[in-house]
């Protein structure tokens, strides 16, 4: 065992580039980093993920992000094998799970006898039941909930379903218990959905709604044993940051943090990094795609990238020799593509410890998001069922 304590922080939705399949899900010309890049014409400061080797790892480099010479770690990317693109898809592989048959998505709205179903358990009529952005459908429906009490219904092109209500309408564990019973409808046989998702609001009408931190996902219960419940059976510590509890149901995980935000999942990374502890943190930011991917706002993504790279710094300075990091994504989310959904593109992948004797590395393109959970597996000695472990090349042994 090289390293004592693995964290693997996810820039959820901080893509790098189409992926090989992206024809398939026609996000060709999808590319998250290099779209923010242009987007603040050099201007984008990322000095921490810059020395790291972020730039190093594409074919052109991040425009005002130079290439690191050399860079103070290894670097490479991860191509997805799940079929599809969503978060859950992307960690459950990273931890040896792979999604392999498409779960079902709505791109008519959701079947009759689902809603129906929902309107007799909640009591609440349901209303859009259709795919819609996050944001836009409280501002075309909301004031009409708060008059009504309706359920906002709706989903994405993704395998999820989403419903909001406001919190002053509707608390905040009347719509989690609404959302529990939803769970409950979707898991199979004939609809399998990968993520139920509370949308709570606040705000007195349309243009000032905002979504609060008090969303919560009810993902679909992992259907195998994962990297983390195999960490947990051999006796090490496995701790979830951010939405990964959400993700993967709570199981594998010894403790978990929800975040408010990405700084307050930042301050519970710096809380956990002073933690004596052997085994494996797994943080999920999910800003990025939430409040600027799913919306396109490539200024807000790229001040949200350089206020990570910020806090970054700070985890760089207090990590111990035996540390290891490694910074990936689980998907795409380009702000300046088409449409309001994820992008199939490959991520990135990041590797560094104070200790490390082979820095400045190129990994390659790793074909499946299991060869980062293989890894970990590797250094606790632990045998891992999917990927291929890149542990040799970053070890010190």
């Amino acid at each position: 065992m090289s390293y004592k304590r693995v964290f693997v922080i996810v820039m959820d939705s901080v893509g790098t580039g189409a992926a090989h399949d992206a024809d398939k899900f026609d996000d060709v010309g999808s590319d998250t980093l290099g779209h923010v890049g242009e987007y603040y014409k050099g201007k984008l400061a990322l000095p921490n993920l810059g020395k790291l080797g972020i730039s190093n790892l594409r074919d052109t480099p991040i425009e005002g992000v130079p290439v690191a010479d050399p860079a103070i770690g290894d670097y490479g990317k991860m191509e997805e094998i799940s079929a599809g693109k969503d978060s859950m898809d992307g960690h459950w592989e990273m931890m040896g799970l792979p999604v392999t048959k498409p779960l079902s998505t709505f791109p008519n709205g959701f079947p009759q006898e689902i809603v129906d179903k929902l309107e007799k358990f909640s009591g609440r009529k349901v209303i859009v039941n259709k795919p819609y952005s996050g944001t836009e459908v409280i501002y075309d429906y909301g004031e009409r909930q708060m008059k009504t009490g309706e359920l906002i219904l709706y989903t994405s092109g993704d395998s999820v379903m989403q419903i909001a209500a406001h919190e002053d309408v509707i608390p905040v564990e009347e719509l989690y218990k609404i959302c529990e019973y939803a769970r409950t409808l979707v898991n199979g046989p004939e609809y399998t959905v990968g993520r139920i998702i509370a949308r709570p609001y606040v705000g007195p009408d349309k243009d000032h709604f905002t979504r609060t931190a008090n969303r919560h996902d009810f993902s679909l219960k992992p259907t195998g044993e994962t990297d983390m419940d195999r960490l947990r059976a051999a006796g090490y510590d496995v701790i979830g940051v951010g939405k990964i509890n959400d993700i993967f149901s709570g199981q594998g995980i010894d403790k978990g943090y929800h975040n408010e935000s990405n700084m307050d999942g930042m301050d519970h990374v710096d809380e956990v990094m002073k933690q004596d502890f052997t085994g494996f943190c797994f943080t999920n930011l999910v800003d990025f795609d939430a409040m600027y991917g799913h919306r396109r706002n490539p200024k807000g993504f790229g001040q949200a990238l350089m206020d990570f790279d910020k806090r970054l710094g700070t985890v760089l300075k207090e990590m111990k020799p035996d540390d290891l990091l490694m910074i990936t994504a689980d998907h795409g989310n380009d702000p300046g593509f088409r449409g309001t959904d994820h992008t199939r593109e490959n991520v990135p992948l990041l590797v560094y410890s104070p200790s490390m004797n082979k820095s400045n590395q190129s990994l390659g393109l790793r074909k499946t998001f299991s060869d980062l959970g293989a890894t970990i597996l590797e250094n606790f000695n632990v045998e891992a069922k999917r990927g291929t472990s890149f542990y040799k090349e970053i070890s010190n042994d």
